[in-house]
């Protein structure tokens, strides 16, 4: 029994099991991280400074691990020389450590993330290559902004100063790569593009960088994004301010190596600020927090203490200085849950024999999946601001603050958000309680002092001396060539549309060298949908003429500002006014007529039927009923002919469509304007029923579409365009005051003659009729046909004049309504009251005596 008892004690002790080891496990005294830094460099000075800080306050407060204390191994790594810090890297990798911070460079960071996967290391790496994934890395967590989001700021700059192509210099490795790549895409997704891209190592001489920069001076876009590190990038920009390449019109936009640099160090030589004078840069933005004041208060303290008194603060000191800090809360979240640090070998970790790189050292941690997920659940307010991870394996909330280099100093002039993807003067956390807003209306920025020390915005592109010529496809028109043509003596082209593209192409404030290239054989007029689809291949640079402006060309090429209206109108042949009394009978054909009329009897029917049965109007007779009804097409399809030339306008609209011609002509207004100046027998029949008008074609994103459109507009406003205009289109061959001759088909007075006529003279019949009518009832009313007695005097008349003044009272008296009388009424005299009789209504005057008089009943 006690035997038995002791076995089991001993097992206990050797092999306990994992319930009971778990709830008796104690956190261990020390825990070792790493850090891989490159020390001589502004970054990794900084850092170091920034861990040490970060380790003297979670160690001095007994809250955050409970008594464990946390110690950071350093090693040292050359990033110039890719192989020599893999090796480095590797080496590092044979001690036991359970998280690293770094590396800075990328190129080691993907040399250590593939080690880091296998040895189940939690890499808490501030390397901000975009390429770096935490989906092909899963233990790769990034702990400062990706370049995505750093090219995504840059882009929304170019965008937003309107400049649509740039140059890239950048450092040709894996960072300088990369950056550019997500450079071009965040470009792209704006329509805008880098024309020209130069990389460079980092071991280049003075020679070679003179070189690169001449190169760059010789293309077309003056907007130059450096992405490099500090060491190049003020070699690069020293060099070009001496080839006079940071003056009027360049724009230099540089990466945050450069606002990195300016914070950390204390005194930067005059000579290299005076060099760098209206540089844009971004820094990646710090909100304010305790930490980071508390951060900053202890810097100079701690920057001496570990010998970099010479370095301030910047925003990847406070990144380092978090990611220290997200290592130790995600420990303590790992103790809590009985997280065990222990490590074991992999037998896949073997050297060959005779090796001696001693892979059998590399060890893995056994929990390091439990301490990553611990990682990825931190959340803190640090010193550089909210500490939360995405799912995308990123800080939450990336934003860039926008830097103007200015005098001694700089100048912040705004901030770009991934919140909301746009530029805004707005501090970015204040917009996080906001909803996001992306219209493009909301963008702002400070004033910028730029390159020169002007504040006028560059244009961002110019034509070099050097610069290749430009072909420029011009359509060789066999009809109207005035608008352009090909001189058949010179070999030159001429034209209006050939004068107006010159006289813009004087107004630029550079020197474009061209060549026309003539688009097609002169005996027939060009197809312009192919011309224009050779400016998208890149078979014309540009194309110029009387090229329409439509919608399916704007899709795939960009236009300038419309130089002339283009609607489509209809020529026709006019005649002289037309005087025939009948006229307004011509725009109906017999047939027309005929159909109007019988549709009127139709209607009437239809009517009648739906009312006769209700209505008392349409009752009676059936000659009354047909009064009532009297009393309230088939177009062929048009066959169109092709026509080519002005003379053939002229003999089709002459001839006429019964003579093998045509009734009328559709063209775009130019053309016809033209063809109007010498042929003053048609004219435009009603306005236009289209309205575009006629542009120069260039590429995409064409920076010589945007100058030359400024250009013609100012040819417009100072009256050139109306010159060319009247020197190639106006011929005066035509008085436009002509008024034997009308331009539209409206119908005069003089047309409806007939139809007033006929209005007139049944106006005057029915006048004539009533007044016959209204005589007759006067003369009734005053000579009654029955005899007045002899015995009796007639009555003395006053003459003519009394007589016409008692017609006119007459006819101006209202003639009483017609009364109904009954037989009962025509005695004069009682009698004896009859009880059943039948009541006729008379509805005409009746006549009786009374008083000796004849009189009516009426009356």
């Amino acid at each position: 029994m006690k035997i038995g008892l002791l076995i089991l004690f001993v097992l206990f002790l050797v092999l306990p099991p994992d319930g009971i080891h778990k709830s008796l496990a104690a956190r261990p005294s020390v825990v070792h991280i790493g850090s891989i830094l490159r020390f001589n460099s502004t970054i990794g000075g900084a850092s170091v400074v920034a861990i040490q800080a970060a380790l003297e306050d979670i160690n001095s407060d007994p809250t955050v691990l409970n008594g464990t204390t946390l110690k950071v191994d350093m090693r040292d790594t050359n990033c110039d020389d890719g192989f020599l810090g893999m090796v480095q890297a590797l080496q590092f990798m044979e001690t036991d450590v359970i998280a690293i911070i770094g590396p800075q460079c990328s190129t080691i960071a993907h040399i250590v993330s593939y080690v880091a996967n296998e040895l189940r290391v939690p890499l808490m790496s501030f390397a901000s290559d975009a390429t770096l994934s935490s989906i092909q890395f899963p233990f790769f967590v990034r702990t400062a902004p990706s370049d995505l989001y750093q090219m995504d700021a840059v882009a929304a700059l170019v965008d937003y100063y309107r400049w649509k192509i740039v140059t890239a210099i950048y450092l040709d490795d894996d960072y300088g790569r990369n950056g550019i790549a997500a450079l071009d895409d965040a470009l792209t997704e704006r329509r805008c593009k880098i024309s020209y891209k130069v990389g460079f190592s980092s071991s280049a001489k003075k020679g070679d960088l003179i070189n690169l920069l001449v190169s760059v001076s010789y293309m077309e876009s003056r907007v130059i994004i450096l992405h490099t590190g500090a060491g190049p990038g003020f070699k690069l920009l020293s060099l070009a301010n001496q080839l006079s390449m940071m003056g009027n019109g360049y724009v230099w936009i540089a990466t945050d190596w450069l606002s990195a640099y300016l914070d950390a160090n204390s005194s930067v030589p005059a000579e290299t600020m005076y060099g760098m004078q209206g540089v844009l840069t971004l820094r990646p933005h710090i909100p304010k927090s305790k930490m980071k004041s508390d951060l900053i208060s202890k810097w100079s303290r701690v920057s001496k203490q570990y010998n970099h008194s010479d370095l301030r603060t910047s925003s990847y000191a406070f990144y380092v200085y978090d990611s220290v800090w997200t290592v130790a809360r995600a420990l303590d979240a790992f103790f809590d849950d009985g997280g065990k640090i222990t490590f074991s070998n992999d037998s896949r970790l073997r050297d060959e024999v005779g090796g001696t790189l001693h892979l059998e050292a590399m060890s893995v941690f056994d929990m390091g999946n439990n301490l990553l997920d611990k990682i990825r659940k931190v959340n803190f307010t640090g010193a550089s601001g909210q500490v939360q991870f995405a799912v995308t394996g990123d800080l939450i909330h990336p934003a860039y603050d926008i830097i103007n280099i200015n005098g001694n100093g700089m100048r912040t002039v705004g901030y770009w958000s991934n919140y909301s993807r746009l530029l805004s003067t707005v501090l970015p956390e204040v917009l996080y309680s906001k909803p996001p807003n992306s219209s493009l209306a909301n963008q702002r920025l400070y004033d910028v002092i730029w390159p020169g020390q002007t504040a006028q915005k560059p244009r961002g592109w110019a034509f070099p001396s050097n610069a290749k010529e430009l072909k420029i496809g011009v359509p060789n028109r066999f009809s109207f060539k005035e608008f352009v043509t090909k001189d058949n003596v010179t070999g030159s082209m001429k034209g209006y549309c050939i004068d107006v593209f010159t006289q813009a192409l004087a107004l630029l404030p550079y020197p474009v060298t061209y060549k026309f290239v003539p688009f097609g054989s002169g005996t027939e007029n060009p197809h312009y949908d192919k011309l224009v689809q050779m400016v998208e291949d890149n078979e014309f640079d540009a194309a110029i003429g009387d090229i329409a402006i439509t919608m399916s060309r704007t899709i795939t090429n960009d236009f300038t500002q419309p130089f002339i209206e283009s609607g489509l109108v209809i020529l026709a042949p006019v005649k002289k006014h037309i005087t025939n009394s009948w006229a307004f009978l011509q725009p109906f054909t017999l047939q027309m007529w005929c159909v109007t009329g019988l549709f009127f009897l139709i209607v009437g029917a239809v009517v009648w039927v739906l009312e006769h049965r209700i209505n008392d109007e349409f009752r009676g007779s059936p000659r009354e009923q047909i009064i009532t009804i009297f009393w309230e097409l088939n177009i062929s399809r048009s066959r169109l002919r092709a026509l080519g030339s002005p003379e053939e306008y002229a003999k089709a609209l002459k001839s006429g469509p019964k003579r093998g011609g045509v009734m009328a002509i559709v063209d775009e207004r130019p053309y016809v304007e033209l063809f109007l100046s010498t042929n003053c027998k048609i004219a435009v029949a009603g306005s236009d029923f289209t309205s575009r008008g006629w542009g120069f074609a260039f590429p995409r994103d064409s920076p010589l579409q945007i100058d030359l459109s400024t250009a013609i507009l100012s040819l417009s406003e100072n009256g050139e365009l109306q010159r060319i205009h009247d020197k190639w289109l106006k011929t005066g061959e035509c008085s436009a005051d002509n008024t034997e001759f009308v331009d539209s088909d409206q119908l005069r007075l003089e047309s409806f003659w007939g139809l007033f006529l006929i209005c007139g003279v049944a106006c005057v019949i029915a006048l004539l009729i009533y007044f016959v009518t209204i005589i007759r009832k006067y003369l009734r009313h005053e000579h009654p046909e029955e005899p007045i007695p002899p015995e009796e005097p007639s009555p003395k008349k006053g003459g003519s004049k009394y007589n016409c003044r008692k017609f006119f009272s007459y006819l101006d008296h209202k003639e009483p309504p017609k009364k109904k009388q009954t037989l009962s009424s025509l005695s004069s005299t009682p009698t004896t009251p009859v009880t059943n009789f039948t009541v006729l209504e008379i509805e005409r005057p009746v006549r009786t005596v009374r008083n000796g008089s004849v009189v009516d009943i009426e009356d």
